[in-house]
């Protein structure tokens, strides 16, 4: 496989894909920290990942070690080694929001002399997750982390791209990653206030595997091609529909494709009326697009892990639909702080073995 997936659905991309195709959501509970959350149900880093390395291992580092780690293991397909380093980038929104409110109140209540536990301190870093994933898997290429709230995974990618076309990494392994907590369910509620977004909490990884378009592996077994990736930024809610839609419109245009061609549309919204990427995708459009993936209405907000587990939801429904090989589809995102961001995937026959992704 060429993508993987802890979710709401389950660990691994089988349970991912069929939750994404079943169309119906994860079950959800009651949050530590209020509300509805949908969280990976029945994870535990030490049963998953053994006790080497996990006794101060936070969250959200082990859903990204875990969701590497079967991109990576012994099970998964992979396509024949270049000889260079691999690289990772891994999208978030602050780390763990619960290891830096936990290690900041140790250290004014902590006993002294020590106050806080020197071992739990890498958690507040932003970037120990994807640290830890390449220690753990001897990934010695570039390793980045970019913060982005629900455009991470998009911005994620946009890096991965250039490290390939800079000759910095062969292959790159991309994604995001976001935990929930007590400590991120009170953040969540402070911002967005009681009436939410209309979608529960969520959590989740999810990590790509990409080759350039000209590496013979790409082109045998590639699942989908990264057409293209356009940003902007909206300076108010308000303004989310005109950039966004201006950014497809780029988008579009730099194949060029047509609107016709779009066979998916996923988007970070909820199904909700009045969602501005539903709006700016018909804008572009001139019409709904025969597929319409919402996340969010089946795992929950998955904040920095969302992008990446669209994308994986248009791989999985591509999987089980020949028709789909040749056409396009579009992947939007929208954070909260102003980040508008798009993502044109050009779908690959290797699309319905689920194999490979590919990036320009």
């Amino acid at each position: 496989m060429a993508w993987s997936a802890v979710s709401p659905f389950g660990i691994g991309a089988d349970p991912f894909g069929s939750g994404v195709r079943a169309g119906v959501p994860a079950q959800a509970g009651p949050g530590a920290g209020g509300g509805l959350v949908r969280s990976v149900p029945g994870f535990d880093a030490r049963a998953l990942l053994g006790r080497k390395g996990t006794r101060s291992m936070d969250r959200v580092t082990a859903l990204a070690v875990t969701a590497v780690g079967r991109l990576l293991g012994p099970d998964a397909w992979r396509p024949p080694a270049p000889g260079g380093p691999v690289a990772l980038v891994l999208g978030t929104t602050m780390g763990s929001a619960r290891s830096t409110m936990d290690f900041t109140r140790d250290s004014i209540t902590g006993d002294r002399p020590h106050l806080v536990d020197p071992a739990r301190f890498p958690n507040t870093v932003m970037n120990c997750a994807a640290g830890l994933s390449a220690i753990r898997y001897g990934l010695k290429g570039p390793n980045a982390t970019v913060a982005g709230g629900r455009a991470a995974g998009l911005l994620a990618l946009n890096y991965a791209r250039r490290l390939q076309r800079g000759g910095r990494a062969h292959t790159v392994l991309c994604g995001g990653a976001e935990e929930y907590s007590a400590a991120r369910g009170w953040l969540r509620r402070h911002a967005l206030g009681p009436d939410g977004d209309g979608a529960p909490a969520g959590e989740g990884c999810a990590v790509l595997h990409l080759e350039p378009s000209h590496a013979p592996e790409a082109g045998e077994h590639g699942l989908a091609e990264v057409a293209a990736l356009e940003f902007g930024v909206a300076a108010g809610p308000g303004e989310v529909r005109s950039v966004l839609a201006a950014c497809l419109r780029r988008a579009l245009a730099s194949g060029p494709f047509a609107p016709s061609d779009v066979w998916a549309a996923a988007t970070g919204g909820t199904a909700e009326a009045g969602d501005p990427e539903r709006a700016a995708v018909a804008d572009v459009l001139g019409r709904t697009p025969p597929v319409r993936i919402s996340c969010a209405d089946l795992v929950g907000d998955t904040s920095a892990a969302a992008a990446t587990l669209q994308i994986a939801a248009v791989l999985a429904t591509a999987r089980r639909t020949p028709a789909a090989v040749g056409r396009t589809a579009l992947v939007t995102s929208a954070d909260r702080d102003g980040t508008v961001g798009c993502a044109l995937l050009r779908l690959l026959p290797g699309a319905v073995r689920g194999w490979g992704v590919s990036s320009k």
